[in-house]
């Protein structure tokens, strides 16, 4: 899933390729993609582009405010296998609504098949949601986000912190409590701090907190480097690089040597190097029934 560095990379994208541009057309080649029907999309025409920002994993393209109908954002969550892909030329020929292939929306700019961006879902699961609003917080999982894990001080992360009873990974990944982490980075972050995922968040010394939050920090901007500099919407899609833990169960940790191991559920998992973060001993699988603590 795109998480904080992947969205900025896509926002910063468009800010150097899409400003001042006019909307030529709005192709909908998956209906089950808008969550939103009014204004239809179609209002986006003639409309210029005048600012991309990101709300957590939220993706804003920002609109001009015209006095006969005010600002539109065009507002997507790319789920887990969503992405943005920019184009310099696009077939002029609308697409068909089937919903099967890959594309799920395409906004021609300047003109019909010239420059502009396409929303795409890889996959089955069809998860991407995109919403045409007058205001951001009319999208129901912004107006819930926490503060953004860009944002936040030490203080204010400390408070976030504590008294509470969560485990910290279930915790950072919370976008109620702290916006923009998802499933990669909280485990880099953690991997980076020296901290068992199952550390009950409100029992961390004030230490512990210290390397928590200059990890979060020195995490998330270094990924966010990184993603800029790949042109990440040029890219098919999400391009990760820099990961220590995170999808690397079986290999050696770059910093020990110790071999990364993985922890699953149902739907998800996350890796982790006992010898950094759990004193050595291993952490049960899920899947087994237990937990070593």
């Amino acid at each position: 899933m795109p998480e904080l560095p992947e969205v900025e990379a896509l926002a910063q994208h468009l800010r150097d390729h899409a400003l001042y541009r006019p909307v030529a057309r709005v192709d909908v080649a998956s209906m089950s993609v808008l969550k939103t029907f009014d204004p239809p999309v179609s209002a986006l025409v003639g409309r210029v582009v005048t600012g991309a920002s990101r709300f957590g994993k939220f993706l804003s393209v920002d609109f001009e405010d015209r006095p006969d109908a005010g600002p539109f954002h065009l507002i997507t969550h790319l789920s887990r296998a969503g992405w943005l892909r920019w184009h310099e030329q696009a077939s002029s020929a609308p697409p068909k609504p089937t919903g099967r292939g890959p594309l799920a929306l395409r906004v021609h700019l300047d003109a019909v098949g010239g420059p502009g961006f396409d929303l795409t879902e890889a996959g089955t699961q069809k998860r991407l949601a995109v919403y045409l609003v007058a205001d951001p917080q009319e999208v129901p999982g912004i107006a819930r986000l926490g503060p953004d894990a860009m944002d936040v001080d030490r203080a204010s992360f400390g408070e976030i912190l504590a008294g509470r009873s969560e485990r910290i990974k279930n915790l950072v990944v919370d976008q109620k409590t702290l916006a923009g982490i998802g499933n990669a980075y909280s485990d880099e972050i953690l991997h980076t701090a020296r901290l068992s995922p199952y550390a009950v968040s409100g029992r961390l010394s004030s230490e512990k907190v210290d390397a928590l939050y200059a990890a979060l920090r020195s995490v998330l901007s270094d990924a966010v480097e990184r993603s800029v500099g790949q042109g990440a919407a040029s890219l098919k899609g999400e391009k990760r690089s820099g990961l220590r833990v995170h999808a690397r169960t079986g290999l050696p940790c770059p910093v020990c040597g110790d071999t990364v191991r993985e922890v699953s559920f149902a739907d998800r998992s996350f890796q982790y190097c006992p010898t950094c973060q759990t004193g050595g001993k291993p952490l049960a699988d899920r899947r087994l029934s237990r937990l070593v603590r």
